[in-house]
């Protein structure tokens, strides 16, 4: 895969939340590309984070507006739904929207960075997975 500046980044709700946390979703050179259900997996992170009281409310509600902002291409459309369910199928997962950040990322990127355990396991074999260091942001200083 050449440099970070071509290559294209898909990205799971871990690293959107990782890149919103750190303050870097200003630093997105590039759009990264998602399933459109990246923002709900999010909200549901934060939330449960909140119910369990290991995030402010209010800090939770920030980074909510934060990943309204994140430069992301969301996808929905028939064709990845299709192959996530085949992902699904093909790795007889129990949640196939897991599988809907492996479809968008063999379809639309180059490599899948995946914060979360169960996505980057699912990956393995289907879609090269990359580091989050190798995102291709900018540096704002």
């Amino acid at each position: 895969m050449g440099d970070a500046e071509a290559t294209r980044h898909a990205i799971d709700a871990v690293t959107a939340l990782r890149l919103i946390r750190e303050g870097r979703n200003a630093e997105v050179r590039h759009p990264f590309v998602a399933p459109s259900l990246i923002r709900s997996h999010a909200m549901a992170m934060l939330y449960r984070e909140v119910r369990e009281g290991r995030l402010d409310e209010r800090d939770a509600r920030t980074s909510l507006e934060g990943l309204a902002s994140l430069r992301m291409r969301l996808l929905s459309d028939r064709v990845s739904r299709a192959t996530a369910w085949r992902f699904a199928r093909q790795l007889d997962l129990d949640d196939p929207s897991l599988a809907e950040y492996l479809a968008v990322a063999t379809l639309q990127a180059d490599v899948l960075v995946a914060g979360d355990e169960r996505v980057a396991a699912a990956a393995v074999g289907i879609v090269p997975l990359a580091a989050y260091a190798t995102l291709g942001l900018a540096r704002i200083e």
